[in-house]
């Protein structure tokens, strides 16, 4: 392509309006991600019906769940997704190929590892969180189901990474769409006994997800099989330390950033669990909330990435900065004002999974606290993306550490004191503003520059 001179014509992503822009890239990942929104809200619905015992598990094993999902479709997921774009940009076709095998044999050591630690010694984990009791063992049953399937799970989002990287942002969201339908409804009949369905409570909500993530890997699969495909997924092959090197250079340092937000999670549920059930129970719908409040920051901070990153390698770091503050700016807004809202009438929130008095005040008296703070939450998650664009994450990450250092210290100081359960929610609250305002701090005062898009974190 040229311009009216004759000479190259720039990339659109490079003269487009910014905002605009932006939210147009970010409409496509946000559809799938709504669905796996729909779902979690469903389920946390079912479970609440159950008593505040089942919600109080489930509280107990989702930051694991959202620990494996994250690691999986956003770090390794993306490193998956940027070694096939490269080889494809580099014409490249049988090395394009040659990446799903090493993705599959990669991720599905991953997903064993969740099996094994969370089948063979989840009592173990769940039992340093807090648990105990009654709680303690649906935790562990829960986790036995979900997790036996961890295989599964990380090879659905393995797959839906390599469409995405080859160009097919269709078929995933497709797949995700009719995964999620299965889940809500699979989940709500085992879970209840609708029809002719056995009622099997909590383990009826696990054997849901797990039923759902063997479908989507069999849809996607079938996908990548067809000869239609633009990368073929082959099932024979030599193995080659350097393909594998090519999803691990992205993928590997990536996965610190989910570590650092489900550390952060588990402190405050071990925490939370020792002020009592209903305390668990309630922090478990507000941390909930939080999760589900990812996919939006998570969306405009992905779209945000290739904008920064073009114009980094442009030498135009003014747009790459006013690219990650338009970002920013648009994830804080969206997550704050949904959380100011739920601060002001937490019903609207809670009523949805507990009836339980004592859970949805607890729950209530999180919202209160936390729900305004959503707004650094989302500025730091969309800043983090932008960084990474730039190939400056070294910022954000220690913004993540200072959160979890915060809860930690903290925690630990309001159980020895025996304070009161919303104290526990207000240093919640600080930590968001802590990880909100020193990434912005960081994105402010690091020097941005050209770099290639491939250099590794600083």
């Amino acid at each position: 392509m040229t311009d009216s001179t004759g000479g190259a014509a720039p990339h659109p992503l490079l003269v487009a309006p910014v905002a605009p822009t932006l939210l147009k890239l970010a409409a496509p990942n946000l559809l799938g991600m709504l669905a796996s929104t729909a779902v979690s809200i469903a389920e946390t619905a079912y479970i609440g019906r159950l008593g505040a015992e089942p919600l109080a598990a489930a509280a107990l094993v989702l930051p694991l769940i959202m620990l494996m999902g994250m690691m999986s479709a956003g770090a390794m997921g993306g490193g998956v997704s940027t070694a096939v774009i490269r080889a494809l940009g580099a014409g490249a076709q049988h090395r394009a190929e040659a990446l799903p095998l090493h993705s599959a044999v990669l991720l599905l050591r991953f997903g064993l590892f969740f099996t094994v630690l969370l089948t063979l010694f989840g009592r173990g984990v769940f039992t340093l969180l807090g648990g105990q009791g009654e709680t303690l063992h649906q935790a562990v049953v829960y986790s036995a189901i979900v997790f036996s399937f961890a295989g599964a799970i990380w090879l659905s989002n393995m797959l839906a990474s390599i469409l995405r990287g080859s160009g097919n942002m269709v078929g995933p969201s497709a797949a995700m769409l009719a995964g999620a339908a299965l889940q809500v409804v699979v989940g709500g009949a085992l879970c209840f006994g609708w029809g002719p369905a056995p009622r099997l409570g909590i383990v009826g909500v696990g054997l849901g997800q797990a039923i759902s993530a063997t479908l989507v890997t069999v849809i996607l699969f079938l996908l990548l099989r067809r000869s239609s495909a633009r990368v073929i997924l082959r099932l024979r092959g030599p193995l080659s330390r350097e393909h594998f090197m090519d999803i691990l250079k992205v993928g590997g340092p990536a996965m610190l950033s989910p570590i650092q937000t489900v550390a952060t999670i588990l402190v405050i549920t071990a925490n939370a669990a020792r002020f009592g059930t209903e305390t668990l129970a309630g922090y478990g719908i507000g941390s909930r909330l939080e999760f589900l409040l990812v996919p939006i920051a998570f969306s405009v901070g992905v779209a945000s990435l290739p904008m920064v990153g073009l114009a980094i390698g442009a030498g135009d770091v003014a747009r790459a900065r006013r690219v990650a503050w338009t970002a920013g700016g648009l994830a804080a807004a969206a997550l704050g004002v949904l959380g100011f809202l739920l601060s002001l009438f937490p019903e609207l929130w809670v009523s949805i999974f507990t009836r339980d008095a004592g859970v949805a005040k607890a729950a209530a008296t999180y919202l209160h606290f936390v729900g305004p703070m959503f707004a650094f939450f989302g500025l730091s998650l969309a800043l983090y993306f932008s960084a990474q664009g730039a190939g400056r994450i070294a910022g954000p990450l220690l913004a993540g550490t200072a959160r979890l250092a915060v809860v930690l210290t903290g925690g630990l100081i309001l159980v020895a004191m025996e304070a009161p359960a919303w104290t526990l929610f207000a240093l919640v609250a600080l930590g968001m503003v802590v990880m909100g305002g020193l990434t912005a701090a960081f994105v402010y005062f690091t020097p941005w520059g050209p770099r290639p898009l491939a250099a590794a974190a600083d």
